[in-house]
C-alpha cells in the first residue's frame, strides 16, 4: 500500500492505495480521510453594508452530510460549521473568522452548489 496526500480546494487528505498487480479498474474508490491539520477557510464575502455579517459558502458542489454548528454558537476561525460530501469525500466547511453563527441556511441532506450560502456569521 502507498499513501498519498491530495489537496482539494485547500484541504489536504491522506489517501491509501493498494496495488493489486493487475491492470483492471479497481472495484471500489479509495477511502480518503482528512488530515488532523485544520482545513483552509472557504472564501467568505461580506453581507450588505453595515450588517457586519459574513457569509459562509460551499467551496464545492455536494450534499450536506452534517450541520455541526448551531445558531447562536460562538466559533473560532477554522471550526467546522458544515460537513459536505463531495466526490466520495467529507469536506469540512469552516468558520472563516472568530464569531457567532447568526444563521444556518441549509439542512442535512440538502444538495448544494459551489458558492451557495450555507451559514451566516456575525
Amino acid at each position: 500500500m502507498k499513501s498519498y496526500t491530495i489537496t482539494v480546494n485547500g484541504t489536504a487528505y491522506e489517501v491509501t492505495v493498494e496495488e493489486t498487480g493487475s491492470v483492471s479498474a479497481p472495484t471500489a474508490a479509495p477511502v480518503a480521510a482528512p488530515k488532523a491539520a485544520p482545513a483552509a477557510a472557504p472564501k467568505a464575502a461580506a453581507a450588505a453594508a453595515g450588517a457586519g455579517a459574513v457569509k459562509v459558502s460551499a467551496s464545492v458542489p455536494g450534499k450536506v452530510l452534517k450541520v455541526v454548528a448551531s445558531v447562536g454558537q460562538t466559533v473560532k476561525a477554522g471550526d467546522n460549521i458544515i460537513i459536505l460530501e463531495s466526490m466520495k469525500m467529507e469536506i469540512p466547511v469552516v468558520a472563516p473568522q472568530d464569531g457567532t453563527v447568526a444563521s444556518i441556511d441549509t439542512s442535512e441532506g440538502a444538495s448544494v452548489e459551489n458558492g451557495d450560502t450555507l451559514a451566516t456569521m456575525n
